[in-house]
């Protein structure tokens, strides 16, 4: 007897690959091509953006790009989420478009809108909409800060039927067979009332980023900010000493994009001091005593 259990869940959003990918040949669509390419073109990653390997993170990205499967990106702020997605889309060869959420956004922001020119009300896609029609891989950055209702428009693209309906036009944009979604945020920021509905969860495949282990952290701190390795070894000294004061007086732990600005400002000459003052102790808190414990944190490396 045949046993198609396996394959049933899957096979909708195989057909949907089947029927996009067949709306768009080259042969048949030249001058549809040619604005693509034009569509995009702003979006390609232009030069290999660094990143450091830490797990197998690539290779399951890959994977789950080869299925278009929708990703979701879950760590800390400032670990290195956008960078792995702005890498991973150099890597693919495939335009990356980026939509910072924030919770003004509205569903028009994502899907487009009619505007008015001196020809008259015209249609004009939005970021969402531009990345589906086109093929671009689509990241929304910090989901979670965007309302509950606008996050659920992305809802017919992350199922088997990977289709965007824009009502306001009376169009369904059929998703291009390049097209994919990724979507980050900090679990750190959860609460009731800010973040993501279970139904949207579930529609995501999800990978988990956290601060580098202290070796590979100081090589990331020293290749970007310019510093000398050991320099950047005692800037993440004083981050890991920083974030074990996460919930005992911190919201959050200095991420490694503070620690990269702090050795920035050491490889232009300014001191460790001032530099680590300026760039991780000022920012994160206003309070005197967590200032203090910070300052001493820096006095013992520096």
């Amino acid at each position: 007897m045949r046993n198609d259990n396996l394959t049933r869940t899957y096979m909708p959003r195989h057909r949907a690959l089947a029927r996009a990918a067949a709306a768009y040949q080259p042969a048949e669509h030249a001058s549809a091509s040619s604005a693509l390419s034009e569509a995009l073109a702003q979006y390609y990653i232009k030069q290999e953006p660094y990143y450091r390997l830490i797990n197998d993170e690539v290779e399951l990205y890959e994977a789950a790009y080869s299925v278009r499967m929708p990703i979701m990106l879950k760590g800390p702020t400032g670990c290195g989420k956008t960078r792995f997605v702005e890498y991973m889309a150099w890597k693919l060869g495939k335009p990356l478009i980026t939509v910072a959420c924030n919770e003004d956004m509205t569903a028009s922001d994502l899907v487009g809108r009619y505007l008015l020119d001196a020809s008259g009300t015209r249609w004009q896609d939005g970021p969402l909409t531009v990345a589906a029609r086109h093929g671009a891989i689509c990241y929304l950055d910090e989901v979670v800060e965007a309302r509950q209702d606008t996050t659920v428009v992305i809802h017919p693209l992350t199922d088997a039927r990977r289709m965007l309906p824009l009502e306001k036009k009376g169009e369904v944009v059929e998703a291009h067979p390049d097209f994919q979604l990724v979507i980050s945020y900090n679990p750190g920021y959860q609460s009731l009332m800010k973040d993501l509905k279970q139904s949207t969860k579930q529609r995501f495949g999800a990978l988990d980023f956290n601060y580098p282990e202290h070796a590979v952290e100081a090589e990331i701190v020293a290749y970007e900010s310019g510093v000398s390795l050991e320099i950047a070894k005692n800037l993440v000294h004083i981050g890991e000493r920083a974030r074990n004061l996460k919930g005992h007086g911190l919201d959050e732990g200095l991420s490694t994009r503070m620690l990269i600005y702090a050795g920035s400002l050491i490889s232009k000459g300014v001191s460790p001091l001032a530099a680590c003052r300026v760039a991780l102790v000022r920012p994160i808190t206003d309070d005197p005593d967590m200032r203090d414990a910070l300052d001493s944190a820096v006095t013992t490396y520096f």
